[in-house]
């Protein structure tokens, strides 16, 4: 992997043939976008351009996105809108969601939001209040929460983590040297690393034992031996489930691609993972944080956990 400082190419290099996907759609994925308009309601999917949205909304799956699309950070590699909300929010969401969640007869669902900096929670409130309702209206339903980092603040860590999730994830992103070239200055290696320590062992003060998962961006300038102490890192934390992913960038003003990894190499990230004591590793070049083949493997985990 590249060594080399960030830069800003003029081009970007040409995409290979591993990364060159046939969009498609069909019934269920017109009925899943008319239905989250009809709502307000919006998903990651859309608005970080995710390469998998046609066929996981075609199966009939998304990740809800919560809190707006408006995002209070800049980070240089995503894809959804920055600004400032302005203190915002819309009181009838978490319930708008969990309805629409029960309609769509999931029985695993993903909850992310953008970044509230601009609220007193950071809105973590909002985020804990729909995942409950989730619960009450589908009974049995596995609820995976990717949140933002709450700034480090442990009261924000403490309502997720007492809230009825069964996988607390949250992203680092990149690997440590890269971070601040990467995420949002309010964003860091350290903090990531700290909350997702605080989830599971604040979740285990409610008796519960939870799941929690990060996921790693590739392409970006890291090198083999970074990737390998985040990863050592994130289990240290006691992070179980990882995915790893290629980096794709949304326009020319994102951060630009360092490099591409092929899908072989993906695979042998995924060997080497579970190798070092992750529970799963998801792991190729168009493989997101919310990815359907991780939730089905996470699924047979928890079911397991709860008949044993």
């Amino acid at each position: 992997m590249s060594t080399g400082p960030i830069t800003m190419p003029s081009q970007r290099p040409p995409k290979p043939e591993w990364l060159k996907i046939k969009l498609t759609r069909n019934e269920s994925f017109g009925r899943i976008t008319s239905a989250l308009r009809k709502r307000n309601l919006y998903t990651v999917c859309e608005e970080a351009n995710c390469p998998n949205i046609h066929e996981c909304w075609s199966g009939g799956t998304a990740t809800f996105m919560i809190l707006g699309d408006i995002c209070t950070r800049g980070c240089r590699f995503c894809a959804v809108t920055s600004g400032n909300p302005g203190g915002a929010i819309d009181l009838e969401e978490p319930e708008n969601t969990a309805r629409m969640i029960s309609e769509m007869g999931l029985s695993y669902i993903v909850i992310t939001s953008v970044d509230r900096d601009d609220l007193a929670d950071q809105g973590a409130g909002h985020f804990a209040l729909t995942a409950e309702l989730t619960k009450r209206y589908t009974p049995g339903i596995l609820v995976e929460t990717l949140t933002p980092d709450w700034r480090g603040n442990q009261a924000c860590v403490r309502t997720m983590a007492e809230a009825p999730v069964d996988v607390l994830a949250h992203n680092i992103e990149t690997v440590e040297r890269l971070q601040a070239s990467v995420r949002d200055p309010r964003a860091g290696y350290q903090q990531s690393l700290k909350v997702l320590r605080l989830y599971r062992e604040l979740a285990a003060e409610t008796g519960r034992r939870v799941l929690t998962k990060s996921s790693i961006m590739l392409g970006v300038g890291e090198t083999e031996d970074e990737v390998r102490q985040c990863m050592q890192d994130l289990l240290d934390q006691g992070v179980s489930v990882l995915t790893l992913g290629q980096y794709l960038q949304p326009t020319r003003k994102h951060l630009s691609i360092q490099e591409y990894i092929p899908p072989e190499r993906f695979d042998a990230w995924a060997r080497e993972g579970e190798a070092m004591g992750f529970a799963y590793v998801a792991a190729g070049p168009l493989v997101r944080s919310s990815y359907k083949a991780g939730e089905y493997y996470i699924r047979h985990m928890l079911t397991e956990q709860a008949t044993a």
